[in-house]
């Protein structure tokens, strides 16, 4: 375990007593691994174990200061649905320089039989939540990225427009993607609606990898870290395929639950776009590779 002095002990005790209303010892602290944006303890303390996740307020990410806020409400947004276990929201705010998070802190075990099949059933659920427009009443992030979500009825204006042309112009203004690439993709507009269905709004935790559910004590999944918005499922369905993808018995239970249109693992890597370009821009030109392959298949 990791401790640190006075001043650590005494940041946790103070953002925890605004958030329970009543004084708080913090007992010991653990450094968490995982994410590359903010720092993250499991912080024991005289009224229980919590997850606390913080970051401190320079002036390179003060333009972030919502950050939390908007993690805030989009884990209620998923709590509200009932579909899945979510963490319980303890606080939220800026204190001493720190902009944080606390949150309900879910032990982790082993998935238990049946745990894939759950976490099928349980994302078509998420996705039966619709509204009449895509994207949200509230911009987000992805990562450390900006993520806009201004409503539209159109899905496919809706993705290229708040999804792949932001990344990509970003991309394009810091050197990691050539004007002739993002030419290329600029020629996808016109391309979507003969390329993907055309379906209601979904509800999507929005960045749906392994790193983001967790299987509990009960060995049921969890979910952690969104990036909500409603748009098309399919998109969610593909994101868990960037890096290895789930098992097979997740896709099949969702297929069982909310049958997807037929040809969706050709259509899985333009729905990739998005990620891939959301990497490039966080990690660099390892992912530009990928990028390329996709525009040059569409």
């Amino acid at each position: 375990m990791s401790f640190w002095g006075d001043e650590q002990f005494a940041f946790f005790e103070s953002i925890l007593f605004l958030a329970l209303g009543q004084d708080v010892q913090v007992i010991e602290t653990q450094f968490l691994s995982g994410g590359d944006i903010n720092t993250s303890a499991q912080v024991f303390s005289s009224e229980g174990v919590f997850f606390v996740k913080w970051n401190e307020l320079h002036q390179h990410v003060d333009d972030r200061h919502d950050l939390f806020e908007t993690e805030a409400r989009g884990l209620a947004l998923l709590h509200r649905t009932d579909a899945f276990r979510i963490p319980a929201i303890i606080g939220h705010g800026v204190q001493q320089g720190r902009a944080y998070l606390i949150l309900e802190y879910i032990d982790t075990g082993k998935p238990g039989p049946g745990y894939w099949e759950e976490l099928g059933q349980s994302l078509a659920l998420l996705h039966s939540h619709t509204q009449p427009k895509f994207g949200l009443s509230f911009n987000n992030y992805i990562g450390s990225l900006p993520q806009s979500n201004t409503q539209t009825a159109d899905g496919h204006a809706f993705f290229f427009d708040q999804r792949l042309l932001p990344q990509a112009g970003l991309a394009l203004y810091k050197g990691l993607l050539n004007k002739l690439l993002y030419d290329k993709l600029l020629l996808l507009r016109d391309r979507l609606p003969s390329l993907i269905p055309n379906e209601r709004p979904a509800l999507l935790h929005g960045d749906l990898w392994s790193g983001n559910v967790l299987p509990t004590e009960e060995g049921t999944p969890a979910l952690i870290d969104p990036a909500v918005y409603y748009g098309f499922r399919e998109a969610e369905l593909a994101f868990t395929k960037l890096f290895g993808g789930f098992d097979r018995r997740f896709y099949d239970a969702y297929d069982e639950a909310f049958p997807l249109h037929d040809g969706f693992e050709e259509r899985v890597a333009i729905y990739n776009l998005y990620p891939l370009l959301v990497h490039l821009n966080l990690f660099g030109s390892g992912y530009l590779s990928g990028i390329e392959r996709v525009l040059k298949a569409f």
